[in-house]
C-alpha cells in the first residue's frame, strides 16, 4: 500500500527540454507532410478532372460521330430498301402481265388443237395434208413453244421476286438493328452528369463475346446493300427480258395467226370455187340428162313409129306370095317391097342400137350426177367445218403491255 502511493519518478530538466523539441519537430513534420498530401492532392483533383472532362468529351464526339455514321447507313439502307422494294413491285406488274399472256394463249392451242380434230371429219378427197392443216399443226407448236417459254420465265420470275424479298428481309433487319443502336447512342448521347438516372453498374468494363469489329460491322451493310442493288439489277434486266418475251412471243403467234387466217380464207375460195364449178358440172349433166331423156323417148317413139310401115310391107309380102300361077313374078314391087322390109328392119336395128346407147349415157349421166352431189355434199361438209366449226380467234389478251 506504501507502495501505491509512492510519486511518479521526476525527470530532470534536460529531459523536459528534450521532449519539448522533440515534440516541436515532431509536429512540423507531420505539418510538413500533410501540406504536401494536400498541395498533391489539389494537383491530382485538378489533374483528373481534366482528364475526365476531357475524355468525357471525346467520348460525347464519338458518341456524336457514331451517330452521324449510324445515320449514313441507316439513309443508305433505306434508300436500297426503297429502291428495292419499287422494283418488286414493277416486277410483279411484269408477272401479271406474263400471267396473263399465258393464260391468253391456252384458249387459242385448244381452238388450233379442235380445229385440227374438226378437220378430221372431212371426207373423200377432201381429208388431204392441205397448206391449212400444215399451218394449223405450226400454229400448235408454236403456241406450245410459247406456252412453254412463258412458263419458264414466270417461274424465273417467281424466283427474282423471292431474292427481292429476301433481299428486303435483310435490308430491313439491317435497319431495325440501326434504328435501335441510334435509339440507344441517341440516348446515351443525352445524358449528363447531372441526369438523375445515371448510376453504377456492374461487369459492363468488357468486350462483350458477341460483338463485332467496326469492319465487320461495315462489311455487314455493305453486303446488304450490294446483294439488293445485285437483285434490283437482276430483276431490272429480267423485266427487260420480259418485254422482249412479250413481244416477241406476240410478233410470232399473231404472224403464224395472219398465217393460218390467209391458208382458211384460200382453202375456203378453193374449195368455193371447186364446189361452184362442180355445181355448174351438174347443172350441165342434170341439162345433159334430160336431153337425154328426151332423144330416148324420140327414139322409143321412132322404133314404135316403124313397126308400121313395117308391118304393112311384110303383109304386102305375105300377101303377094298368094299369087297364082304365073302371076308370082319377081316384079318390080317385089324387089322393093323387100328392099322396104330390109330398109325397115335394118333402121330399127340401127334405133335400138342407138337407143342402147342412149341408155347407157343416161346411166353414165346419172352415176356422174350422183358422183357430183356427193362431191358437192363433200365440199359443203368441207366448208362447214372451215368456215362455222374452225372459227378464226383474235388473240386480243396477247400483248407486250397486257
Amino acid at each position: 500500500m506504501a507502495k501505491l502511493l509512492q510519486t511518479p519518478p521526476k525527470c530532470l530538466p534536460p529531459d523536459w527540454h528534450i521532449a519539448n523539441k522533440m515534440q516541436c519537430a515532431s509536429t512540423e513534420s507531420q505539418k510538413s507532410s500533410s501540406e504536401r498530401v494536400t498541395a498533391e492532392s489539389q494537383r491530382l483533383v485538378d489533374e483528373t478532372e481534366k482528364t475526365t472532362q476531357k475524355t468525357q468529351s471525346d467520348v460525347n464526339k464519338k458518341i456524336e460521330q457514331r451517330l452521324e455514321e449510324i445515320k449514313f447507313w441507316k439513309q443508305e439502307l433505306e434508300d436500297k430498301l426503297e429502291q428495292i422494294v419499287n422494283e418488286t413491285e414493277v416486277l410483279l406488274t411484269f408477272k401479271t402481265r406474263l400471267e396473263k399472256a399465258l393464260e391468253s394463249c391456252k384458249e387459242p392451242l385448244v381452238i388450233a388443237q379442235q380445229c385440227l380434230l374438226n378437220r378430221e371429219r372431212r371426207v373423200g378427197i377432201d381429208l388431204v395434208h392441205d397448206e391449212v392443216e400444215q399451218e394449223l399443226v405450226k400454229e400448235v407448236e408454236v403456241l406450245q413453244g410459247v406456252i412453254a417459254l412463258l412458263e419458264r420465265t414466270l417461274e424465273q420470275t417467281n424466283e427474282q421476286i423471292r431474292l427481292n424479298r429476301s433481299a428486303k428481309y435483310k435490308l430491313e433487319m439491317d435497319l431495325r438493328d440501326k434504328f435501335t443502336a441510334l435509339m440507344i447512342d441517341d440516348y446515351c448521347a443525352s445524358l449528363t452528369n447531372n441526369t438523375p438516372d445515371i448510376r453504377y453498374a456492374n461487369n459492363v468494363v468488357k468486350i462483350q463475346g458477341n460483338s463485332v469489329s467496326l469492319e465487320d460491322w461495315i462489311d455487314f451493310s455493305n453486303v446488304n446493300i450490294e446483294m439488293a442493288d445485285k437483285q434490283r439489277n437482276n430483276s431490272l434486266a429480267l423485266r427487260a427480258l420480259i418485254d422482249r418475251i412479250l413481244s416477241q412471243t406476240v410478233n410470232d403467234v399473231r404472224k403464224q395467226f395472219e398465217t393460218v387466217n390467209v391458208a382458211f380464207r384460200n382453202r375456203v375460195k378453193e374449195v368455193k370455187d371447186a364446189k361452184h364449178k362442180l355445181e355448174t358440172l351438174l347443172a350441165v349433166v342434170m341439162d345433159e340428162t334430160a336431153s337425154q331423156e328426151k332423144n330416148i323417148a324420140a327414139l322409143e317413139k321412132a322404133i314404135t313409129d316403124k313397126e308400121g310401115p313395117g308391118q304393112v310391107a311384110q303383109t304386102r309380102l305375105k300377101a303377094r306370095t298368094h299369087r297364082p300361077n304365073v302371076e308370082l313374078c319377081c316384079d318390080t314391087v317385089q324387089y322393093r317391097l323387100i328392099s322396104e322390109v330390109q330398109e325397115i328392119t335394118n333402121n330399127i336395128q340401127r334405133l335400138k342400137d342407138t337407143l342402147a346407147q342412149a341408155e347407157a349415157e343416161l346411166k353414165g349421166l346419172s352415176r356422174r350426177q350422183l358422183s357430183l352431189e356427193e362431191e358437192i355434199q363433200v365440199k359443203e361438209n368441207t366448208l362447214y367445218i372451215d368456215e362455222v366449226l374452225s372459227p378464226l380467234i383474235i388473240y386480243d389478251g396477247l400483248r407486250p403491255d397486257a
